[in-house]
């Protein structure tokens, strides 16, 4: 499997994952024109692709799905709240092919569970997307974790997981006290340290991989999520357990691809 963050952040999300000869984007909150310069960087023709998946409707997950679904002629693969609740961006599908939070499907190469976060939208959701071998997880834009998310996410070889904020430079940053709210409420997005915590739950001697998404640019930094999760990794390596590579996704370039293979 190959994987790789094109962008993450509030300005646009989108994530290439490829195995054998099929290849996804979940979700895709940049333009047609830029999500396939994204992709010629990594030597993808958005001709590659075979379908896109959407976790919720906010259009720094959903911008460019429209589009793109319609002018490459591919199925979109979403929940019906999340269709409903993005109106018009998702009104005009190639081919909408409805999915149910929880209930797994398969995309050709490969097997994929989308499975609830916990967001203030119609019906978020995360996935594990996995082929004969190798699991992926991906999971941001969520305010607390869960069992239900822990769950899912066991066992994966690579990572994508949400380190949305500091709470101290949010405390004392530009957003007003209601954002700040929002932010933090349970239905908002996880700060670095809740992030390293599950990462600590979820790491195993499997875990080969670990990119932090989904960092604000106001209210964090790259340095300070990745201290944080690495101290926590750093101490399961003194346990002697393995230590994955970590990087954190930026939000106006894409992250060098991972290859995960026997």
């Amino acid at each position: 499997m190959r994987i790789c963050v094109l962008g993450s952040g509030s300005k646009g999300n989108a994530t290439y994952i490829e195995s054998g000869e099929t290849a996804v984007l979940i979700d895709c909150g940049f333009s047609g024109k830029e999500t396939a310069k994204r992709l010629a960087a990594i030597g993808v023709p958005m001709e590659r692709l075979t379908a896109l998946l959407v976790t919720h409707e906010h259009i720094d997950h959903v911008k460019g799905i429209g589009v793109i679904s319609r002018k490459w002629h591919l199925p979109v693969f979403a929940n019906h709240d999340t269709v409903s609740a993005a109106g018009d961006i998702l009104a005009r599908l190639h081919d909408l092919r409805e999915i149910a939070t929880g209930t797994a499907f398969v995309i050709k190469d490969l097997r994929i569970h989308p499975f609830a976060i916990s967001h203030d939208a119609a019906n978020p959701m995360g996935f594990v997307v996995q082929n004969h071998r190798w699991r992926v997880g991906y999971c941001t834009d969520t305010g607390t974790v869960t069992k239900v998310m822990g769950h899912r996410l066991a066992g994966c070889h690579c990572l994508i997981l949400e380190s949305n904020h500091d709470p101290e430079l949010l405390r004392t940053g530009p957003y007003p006290l209601y954002l700040q709210q929002r932010i933090r409420s349970k239905t908002g997005h996880l700060d670095n340290q809740t992030a390293a915590d599950f990462l600590g739950e979820l790491a195993h001697d499997g875990l080969l991989h670990v990119c932090l998404a989904h960092l604000s640019e106001t209210n964090n930094r790259p340095e300070i999520a990745l201290r944080i999760a690495t101290t926590t990794l750093d101490a399961l390596t003194a346990a002697g357990r393995p230590r994955p590579s970590i990087a954190a996704a930026p939000q106006d370039w894409l992250t060098e691809c991972v290859v995960l293979r026997d």
